[in-house]
């Protein structure tokens, strides 16, 4: 398996922080970040298309907004326009 890492969240205090790697393999990207808690969990089960609770194995996470641009360098590392 070949994973690229492409960022940390720059305010990292190394402990625990959001990240982003790729999967070259599979393009799929991979993130660490924080759990939403119970609140924001209930209003995206409230406006999911299915009308399903999240399933078990997944989880809704929150990114800081300061790592889009870490996320927009992960797609471009997949999108064959871009390579």
């Amino acid at each position: 398996m070949t994973i690229h890492f492409v960022g940390i969240d720059p305010e990292t205090d190394e402990d625990g922080c959001p990240t982003v790697w790729v999967d070259p393999d599979t393009e799929d990207l991979l993130v660490q970040s924080y759990r939403a808690d119970e609140e924001t969990t209930a209003a995206c089960d409230a406006l999911s298309p299915a009308r399903a609770p999240i399933p078990p194995g997944e989880t809704v996470i929150r990114i800081p907004a300061r790592m889009i641009p870490i996320l927009r360098k992960a797609c471009d590392e997949l999108d064959p326009g871009v390579r």
